[in-house]
């Protein structure tokens, strides 16, 4: 029986339980395969049981550990260095450790620091979740997912296919990326995007008119704090193991908020045309953006719901020709000629 152990049962790991479980269920692997628990949490603990998310839970680290052929680490950053201290001491010759942190360079250095060279690690990182905790756990939340893949320098090739197995029975679709590539990646389009919905979050909350102001509020407002509802430990782990990268797109995101609070402070028509510009320019990237396919009629980022009933054909069709309209006409000299020409 292949023995798999999931060190922390949180929104990821009961994800993965219930994927596990659902797989062995559909494939009638149910004997073959046993799916262990663990989570400092009673809470946890019991809620992972009741959900069917894992086969058993244990208050032992020590004991989850032991005979387990795959680890999820799925814990917050900060207790990773802990978990493979555990794992250095109680895990079998050959185990395959990986994990669903969201900062994946200062992981392969806990990794290289602590682990033995008796087991392998093959870092990890799933592009899906949601808000909530284990109570939003879903066999289905990775289908479909970009899943990262980051292996130690040690890691067998048995390891890394053990772990393309896991993103493979889950529905994911692996994506190998160096760490630091990763980390730079993920500052930009998941970490700085909740900084900017925390900072919202905080400057509307706070205002002597929050109370009526708030109850004018609808899905704009919704959806660009939606982010500022996760795990306040989570992202204050993800502030400290990634610093680097997103303090440099934090200073981008500054300065980019910098021009246009020039523009709109200025006001004139220069600075309103100006703006108007910029606001094309990003609507059109994020158009071009939501309409990419990872399959012919698939679109990639699950953007269906935002677009009209035109198909995705009509939609670049209209981005392209807006982007020729848009184009300034050359303007005719005295003598006919455009002024590009000579």
């Amino acid at each position: 029986m292949q023995r798999v152990t999931i060190v922390g049962l949180g929104l990821i790991g009961a994800s993965i339980g219930l994927g596990l479980r659902k797989w062995a269920n559909e494939q009638g692997q149910r004997g073959t395969l046993e799916v262990v628990g663990f989570d400092i949490e009673l809470l946890h603990q019991n809620e992972a049981k009741r959900i069917k998310a894992v086969d058993r839970t244990t208050w032992s680290l020590a004991e989850a550990l032991r005979e387990a052929d795959l680890i999820v680490v799925a814990t917050p950053p900060s207790a990773v260095p802990e978990v493979f201290d555990a794992i250095a001491d109680y895990a079998p010759d050959g185990a395959v450790v990986t994990d669903t942190c969201s900062t994946k360079t200062a992981v392969l250095r806990w990794a290289a620091e602590r682990l033995p060279q008796r087991v392998h690690f093959v870092g990890g990182h799933p592009m899906a979740g949601k808000t909530q905790s284990i109570e939003g756990a879903d066999a289905d939340l990775f289908r479909g997912a970009v899943w990262v893949v980051t292996p130690s320098l040690t890691a067998s090739r048995e390891a890394i296919e053990t772990v393309l197995g896991l993103v493979h029975l889950l529905g994911a679709e692996p994506r190998f990326l160096d760490p630091a590539e990763h980390d730079s990646y993920v500052a930009a389009i998941s970490h700085v995007p909740f900084l900017l919905s925390v900072a919202l979050m905080r400057v509307t909350s706070r205002d002597a008119a929050w109370r009526e102001m708030g109850q004018l509020a609808a899905g704009g407002f919704r959806d660009t704090t939606r982010l500022a509802a996760g795990s306040p430990r989570m992202y204050r782990d993800i502030c400290a193991t990634n610093a680097e990268a997103i303090v440099r797109w934090l200073d981008a995101a500054i300065a980019e908020l910098a021009e246009l609070r020039t523009l709109v402070a200025e006001g004139s028509d220069a600075a309103l045309e100006r703006l108007q510009e910029i606001f094309e320019q990003a609507r059109d990237a994020r158009l071009e953006w939501a309409t990419q396919e990872r399959r012919p009629g698939e679109l990639a980022h699950d953007t269906a719901g935002e677009l009209s009933q035109l198909s995705v054909g009509q939609h670049l069709q209209q981005l392209f020709l807006g982007g020729l309209m848009g184009r300034r006409r050359p303007r005719l000299r005295d003598d006919g000629k455009s002024s590009g020409e000579r």
